[in-house]
């Protein structure tokens, strides 16, 4: 983890969209005293939105989080160069935003911080050699009636330095100081998204098929209140990382991500469910996330490759595919 001191000049950052990650670090970069805007299509809805609501579980300075309410006023872009472009949209959305910002001659680094299981050749081809870095973020909410309802932790995710290849790594370091937000840094960043969408594919899959897929809140507290459950969906990311291994990756090098997963279930499903029961934080930002289809989006993409490199993940499929027949009958 880092901390630097804060940068003299505020950064000119563009969000791209109004959605829950992109508006709640819109919000934190905007409180620390830089410039934020928000590119939103003319046809969207969003459009005439110039105000929202922030109802914010800030654990940033506090381990079980502080309650905070505060609004946050809308940002359109005026500029076409800057410094920071902030890009989290639904999976298998970036080549939307790199051909809006090209048609529009907009140009800055680009902060990704969205679900990818490209490989870094295929991110290479989609980002038409534009300056990017990859990032995660540990946020999460919904928004609803104008309100965003969110939380967020003391830390984020990002591409160490010598993976990445841009000019202004250290500007981005000092944005998330100045937030009072660490930076940690994993061995390597797509690898972590890989196993941090199959940690999730598996979570969300056991979730799915114990509890109802478009009821995410309901079917994410019978989760975190079960043991049983809980050793179901251990099981299933046992299962889902062994997927992401098949691509390469060194799970080893992701020890200290993958450790709890890898201890006896009648150990590690009473430990989660006490964390789940004591920790406001990870509560809600279990029970905060309600975009399906980016769910769905995840849980598929895992699902599709243990199958074409034929990894035996029997639990995991079965949840996936009883989670796939709930969704095409409320189609019907």
């Amino acid at each position: 983890m880092q901390e630097y001191e804060s940068v003299n000049q505020p950064l000119k950052i563009l969000i791209i969209g109004l959605g829950v990650i992109g508006t709640t670090y819109g919000y934190l970069f905007q409180k620390a005293g830089h410039h934020v805007e928000h590119f939103i299509r003319q046809n969207s809805p969003k459009r005439s939105i110039s105000k929202i609501g922030i109802d914010l579980l800030d654990g940033r300075q506090h381990k079980k989080g502080v309650q905070k309410s505060d609004s946050y006023h809308v940002q359109f872009p005026k500029h076409s160069d800057y410094d920071l472009i902030f890009v989290s949209v639904p999976s298998g959305g970036i080549a939307e935003v790199v051909a809006m910002l090209d048609y529009e001659r907009i140009s800055g680094t680009m902060l990704l911080c969205c679900g990818l299981w490209d490989t870094k050749d295929e991110l290479g081809r989609l980002m038409q050699k534009r300056p990017y870095i990859l990032g995660y973020p540990v946020a999460g909410g919904n928004m609803t009636d104008g309100v965003l309802k969110c939380c967020v932790f003391d830390h984020f995710m990002l591409e160490r330095e010598a993976r990445c290849d841009i000019p202004n790594r250290q500007d981005i370091l000092r944005l998330f100081a100045d937030c009072k937000i660490k930076t940690e840094e994993p061995y390597d960043m797509l690898e972590w998204m890989w196993i941090h969408m199959a940690i999730n594919a598996g979570v969300v899959s056991v979730a799915g098929r114990y509890g109802d897929i478009h009821d995410t809140t309901k079917s994410a507290e019978y989760l975190m209140n079960s043991s049983r459950i809980l050793s179901k969906a251990i099981t299933a990311i046992r299962e889902t990382t062994s997927i992401v291994a098949s691509r390469g990756v060194k799970l080893k090098k992701y020890r200290n991500e993958l450790f709890a997963y890898h201890l006896p279930t009648f150990i590690s499903a009473p430990l989660m469910k006490r964390l789940f029961s004591h920790n406001e934080l990870t509560r809600r930002i279990m029970t905060l996330h309600g975009n399906t289809a980016d769910l769905i989006y995840v849980c598929r993409s895992i699902y599709e490759c243990g199958k074409k490199n034929n990894i035996p993940a029997p639990l995991f499929y079965n949840c996936y595919e009883a989670v796939m027949r709930q969704v095409n009958e409320s189609a019907k």
